[in-house]
């Protein structure tokens, strides 16, 4: 399945994409798209609707953040051998943790603001792993039995932020709206081999990223496994993983995102999103 949200920011309602590409509305059924919508049972009730009796949503509504009601939003650094080559650095000997905000989160298709002071704004195109139920200390080998589904996430970064103000990654990760996840939540089911995911991301037409999940250092399942031995992961959490090389700090020289750049992106079987970049102000 291929669940979203839609609506005005703030007043977004659930939804499902049906086989035809349309957006069927889920409102009579589940509150919102997260906590127990998306646990193992409430996605067998939401797979057992007729979905094509639902009420079609107009082409024109806009698509908010796909997951509803996240408490955490961890990233997981330097995740592709490549990209960490790029970045001139050495590949981790275990996951590198940092946190975004969950108020950096917004819809995929939402303009994008760079923030006041912003000299290096970045871009990341990442697969998005969506907890489904409560995992605690659980072993690789039942890891994807937590998991909801995927999504396309856009791990927005202000380099200088993140590196040259001293401290930790999390406030060059976590500005107003550097958070872009959907256009959908795809089930698991929909996606047999999270390890095998195309991905891609332009910036004015122009292709920056082009790679793939395979090329990950430490894979979903051992991530939502080594996660949950350090907190407890719940419903809606979503875990970014790493982004392919090809971002702007990884030029020769450096590129960085202005005002008026659009960036589109996307995930094989995950769907699309698209950005205008402007001045926050």
């Amino acid at each position: 399945m291929k669940l979203m949200r839609v609506g005005p920011l703030g007043q977004e309602k659930p939804a499902i994409l049906d086989r035809d590409g349309k957006i069927r509305d889920l409102s009579a059924h589940v509150a919102d798209i997260g906590g127990a919508a998306i646990s193992p049972d409430g996605l067998a009730r939401i797979a057992d609707l007729d979905i094509a009796g639902l009420p079609v949503v107009p082409e024109a509504t806009r698509i908010g953040a796909c997951v509803a009601g996240t408490g955490k939003f961890i990233c997981i650094g330097l995740n592709y051998s490549d990209h960490a080559a790029e970045s001139g650095l050495a590949v981790p000997p275990e996951p590198v943790i940092f946190m975004k905000a969950t108020s950096a989160i917004c819809g995929p298709n939402d303009d994008v603001l760079i923030p006041r002071g912003s000299e290096k704004t970045d871009w990341e195109v990442e697969l998005g792993v969506v907890i489904g139920k409560t995992a605690k200390y659980v072993t690789e080998a039942e890891a994807l039995d937590y998991v909801a589904g995927y999504c396309v996430a856009h791990d927005v970064s202000e380099r200088a932020f993140q590196t040259e103000r001293s401290g930790q990654w999390t406030k060059g990760k976590s500005c107003d709206t550097f958070g872009p996840i959907g256009p959908w939540l795809v089930t698991k089911d929909e996606v047999p081999d999270p390890q095998n995911l195309g991905m891609w991301l332009t910036v004015n037409g122009e292709m920056m990223q082009n790679g793939s999940s395979k090329t990950m250092v430490f894979g979903v399942a051992y991530l939502v496994s080594y996660l949950s031995q350090f907190m407890s992961l719940h419903a809606g959490d979503i875990i970014s993983t790493g982004t392919p090389p090809g971002v702007g700090l990884g030029m020769k020289p450096p590129r960085y995102l202005k005002p008026g750049d659009v960036v589109e992106l996307g995930i094989e079987a995950l769907g699309t999103q698209k950005q205008t970049f402007r001045a926050d102000a």
